[in-house]
């Protein structure tokens, strides 16, 4: 709408006539459509896993109850071990790289955008087991764990209560950089790191069990949250040749599903099978060209990915658990495995993306 304001010519002064600067305008912040691939990614591969735990789980862990679904269900855990760091390593480009806050109020609006969607889907879930009297304690007391740290049924959660303080950290270090005074945010972070101390003292104190402290971060989601914002941020062209990357990482998911059936289930995030895995998908994925006819798709899925993670676990519990038998042979337990795959990774997105259009975002993800 143009300016209808009228405008006077300026009258002749003796004081000398003073150049205005031109107004700089902040350039442009590229949009990484590889980056909304990998969110995308993330979240199929992550549901992919979880429907094969349920096929582990059918077994008791034990091939002898049943070859065929037992490795069906390791075979599927071992195709998505790299998902949870790539969420620790997109965090810490966005914050680092990507888009860097400009100001603590901006910084807890990511913040609240991402704390919020936590509760919700902890309070829905936890509705939703009672409903189902699948809660094993009562849901008060759920309910007060939740706020330390991730219950069931909303396990699949617990990556949460790292990734928000992280994103606070690496954004409290970059406002302090650029001259900025975060002091709510200093304060925030430093709650939380005394969080633990206070309640364990509060129960030697009382006698009183208290709540295991969940906030906080190991040096491995650290790492892979800076590590990420440095390969992410690698120039287009840096990467000549990925054929060695592509040979590497099926040997990964081979290493991946021999440690989860010979030595332990499930594989740590900081294994350096993990890690190199996950290097792998990066390098992969980061910089890819996406087709422009492509982009619009990509973008309105990778929108809903988030939510379609949070939801994911619902279709997992009520429509994976009650399929899945031992008895399947191992073509069966394939067949079946890729199609209660496709019926999770179709109903969570259709969810997400039916919130979306009702503007629920902001408060289920």
């Amino acid at each position: 709408m143009q300016n209808e304001t009228a405008v006077r010519l300026p009258q002749q002064s003796s004081a000398p006539a003073v150049e205005s600067a031109p107004a700089e305008t902040a350039p442009a912040r590229e949009h990484r459509f590889d980056v909304d691939l990998m969110r995308l990614l993330c979240s199929a591969t992550i549901m992919l896993g979880h429907v094969g735990a349920q096929f582990i789980a059918s077994t008791g862990n034990d091939a002898a109850n049943g070859g065929g679904v037992y490795w069906a269900g390791h075979v599927a855990e071992a195709i998505n071990p790299f998902a949870v760091p790539m969420y620790f390593a997109i965090a810490g480009w966005a914050v680092l790289v990507g888009a860097p806050p400009r100001d603590g109020a901006k910084m807890w609006k990511r913040i609240v955008r991402n704390t919020v969607p936590l509760f919700a889907w902890t309070a829905i879930y936890l509705v939703w087991a009672f409903v189902r009297d699948r809660n094993e304690r009562p849901m008060t007391e759920l309910a007060t764990d939740a706020l330390f740290g991730s219950v069931q049924p909303a396990y699949h959660l617990w990556f949460m209560y790292n990734y928000i303080p992280i994103i606070a950290l690496l954004a409290f270090a970059m406002l302090i950089k650029a001259g900025k005074r975060p002091w709510r945010l200093g304060i925030a972070l430093l709650a939380i790191a005394v969080l633990p101390s206070v309640m364990s003292t509060i129960t030697e104190v009382t006698g009183r069990e208290l709540p295991t402290v969940a906030w906080g971060f190991g040096t491995y989601s650290l790492v892979y949250a800076v590590g990420g914002a440095l390969l992410f941020a690698l120039p287009a062209g840096t990467l000549r040749w990925r054929w060695p990357l592509v040979a590497l990482l099926p040997v990964t998911m081979a290493a991946c599903l021999w440690y989860n059936t010979q030595v332990h289930y499930v594989i740590p995030n900081a294994h350096l099978f993990v890690a190199v895995m996950a290097v792998c998908v990066l390098l992969l994925v980061s910089r890819i060209r996406i087709p422009e006819k492509r982009r619009p798709l990509l973008q309105k899925l990778a929108g809903a990915a988030l939510g379609a993670y949070m939801v994911h676990v619902l279709f997992v519990e009520e429509l994976v658990g009650p399929l899945v038998s031992p008895d399947l042979g191992a073509l069966e337990a394939g067949l079946l495995l890729t199609a209660l795959v496709a019926t999770v990774m179709a109903a969570s997105f259709a969810t997400s993306l039916l919130w979306g259009k009702l503007n629920l975002r902001r408060l289920l993800g």
